[in-house]
This record gives structure tokens, C-alpha cells and sequence, in this order.
């Protein structure tokens, strides 16, 4: 138990005679770990994607229902009355009549 705790703190696995095998194992981990590194940061790279979108959603959002309601006032009879009255056009002030056409037959 001693002794292949030392030859591992010694590293004298790594240049033994059948050191080729340890050499594979090793750059396997080696390449690896490089490829779970580079899966992480394109993870992290998406996830401030999504949240940066997540927060141009929220804007935009809030934006249409600014317009909505914007639109809503303008569209009120009131403000139109006020408009007009600048412009110097009025309501009128005798009621519409209805006109119905008879067929003939």
C-alpha cells in the first residue's frame, strides 16, 4: 500500500515500461474534461442569451400595453370632442334620422 502510494506521489507510473497504457487513460480524461469545459461555457453563454431575450420580451411587452392604452385615450369621444373644438368643428347638435328604402315590387 506504501509503495503504490509513493510511486503515484513520485509519478514513476508514468515513465514505466508499460507507461503508454497510463499515458492513454490520461489524455483521454485530459481531452475529456476540455470538451465538459467548453459544454459548460456554451451552456453559460445561452443562459444570459435567454435571460437578455426573457428581459427584451418583458420591455416590449410593457411597451404594447403603453401604446394599448395610449390609443384607448385617443379613441375616447371626449378627447375627440376636445381635438376638434381646436381644429373649430363641433358635435352636432340635431340627431341623425334613419332612412329606410322600401323595395318595389
Amino acid at each position: 500500500m506504501k509503495k503504490s502510494i509513493y510511486s503515484l506521489l513520485r509519478g514513476t507510473f508514468l515513465v514505466s515500461e508499460d507507461s503508454f497504457k497510463n499515458w492513454k487513460v490520461i489524455f483521454f480524461l485530459s481531452a475529456l474534461a476540455l470538451v465538459m469545459i467548453a459544454s459548460s461555457h456554451s451552456l453559460d453563454k445561452k443562459v444570459y442569451e435567454i435571460a437578455k431575450l426573457n428581459n427584451q420580451v418583458k420591455e416590449l411587452r410593457s411597451e404594447l400595453y403603453d401604446g394599448r392604452t395610449r390609443l384607448m385615450q385617443l379613441k375616447m369621444e371626449s378627447s375627440v370632442v376636445k381635438k376638434m373644438k381646436e381644429k373649430g368643428l363641433a358635435p352636432s347638435v340635431i340627431p341623425p334620422k334613419k332612412i329606410i328604402i322600401k323595395p318595389e315590387s
